[in-house]
């Protein structure tokens, strides 16, 4: 990937970084583990971005 990237990209790819996250603790622990995992969670190689 190029080094200098658009804004709107850049934007964009640090927005589904941070979407690329595990549910956290405290939300398992409050719904008695209802939500364990979240399905829109993404891995880097398997599954790419129209970014």
């Amino acid at each position: 990937m190029a080094h200098f990237k658009p804004l709107g990209k850049k934007l964009r790819l640090a927005k589904a970084l941070k979407q690329n996250r595990s549910v956290p603790v405290w939300v398992i622990v409050k719904t008695a583990r209802r939500f364990r995992d979240h399905p829109k969670r993404r891995h880097w190689r398997r599954v790419k971005l129209k970014a």
